[in-house]
């Protein structure tokens, strides 16, 4: 039944739905791992870089995580050039912003001038949705920090964490359970490499596969900055043997069960 109406962005099935908006959906599912967290004190972004080979260029390298103007930062999982477009419009506007009003731009309505652009191109024949999610994280005087999501479709959404990309839906469980109100920036950052640790598809985490962004602010300014590769190596290794240390109590735990066990029966 799919078949007669995924065409066209314009037409709608009989169950009153866009297939190709829900494939363009679909497809960040298979794209890098992006997550963010809200802290009291700050926002973090994480992402999962994919191409790591040792041949690439660095100073052409594409980063995962794009800085927009001096308050707001994003994070992308995704078809990279569609990205690349949108974050040059998204960079765009808030210039046009501080040009016209001599002030930064709201954060949520840099993301909704960007979400109207991406609906136009699900509406109008010739057109098909960008390939991608975003990740949004800033600060304004209005609203303080803020953590944002949208998607294909053009809808949008404020978060206080959330996951796009492989993986995304078991990486959302682990922060259901394990993301407390409140939470510092520190903690945050402890709580995105256990998240990354259980959900990428990787043997190994290493710094070279994930880049980390964190934005904070104070009286002198919004700070957004990416974490140097030694401090994202210091929070893998010490999440490395806190995890090491817990394995050993569990298994400690269970040998003791097993001899009480054998004791009664005895």
């Amino acid at each position: 039944m799919s078949r007669r109406y995924d065409a066209k962005t314009t037409t709608f099935s009989p169950e009153g739905r866009l297939y190709q908006v829900e494939y363009a959906m679909e497809g960040i599912n298979n794209g890098g791992t992006c997550l963010g967290i809200l802290a009291a004190d700050g926002i973090l972004l994480a992402s999962e870089r994919r191409s790591t080979n040792k041949l690439l260029d660095k100073a052409v390298f594409s980063e995962k995580i794009y800085l927009l103007d001096d308050n707001t930062a994003c994070s992308v999982s995704g078809i990279t050039s569609d990205a690349n477009l949108l974050t040059e419009t998204l960079r765009l506007r808030a210039q046009q912003y501080l040009l016209r009003y001599q002030e930064p731009i709201p954060v949520e309505m840099l993301v909704q001038q960007l979400c109207d652009t991406k609906q136009m191109y699900t509406q109008f024949g010739g057109k098909r949705p960008f390939g991608v999610s975003l990740l949004y994280m800033g600060w304004d005087k209005h609203l303080g920090y803020q953590l944002y999501q949208s998607d294909p479709s053009g809808n949008y959404g404020g978060w206080k964490a959330t996951c796009i990309g492989n993986n995304s839906g078991a990486a959302v469980s682990i922060l259901k359970q394990d993301y407390e109100e409140g939470v510092t920036l520190e903690n945050a950052l402890k709580l995105a490499v256990k998240v990354l640790n259980k959900t990428l598809d990787s043997t190994k985490l290493t710094s070279e596969k994930i880049e980390i962004a964190t934005l904070t602010h104070s009286g002198e300014g919004t700070d957004i900055k990416i974490l140097p590769t030694q401090q994202v190596d210091d929070l893998l290794k010490e999440y490395e043997e806190k995890a090491q240390a817990e394995r050993k109590e569990r298994e400690a735990k269970e040998a003791a069960d097993k001899r009480a066990q054998a004791a009664k029966k005895a």
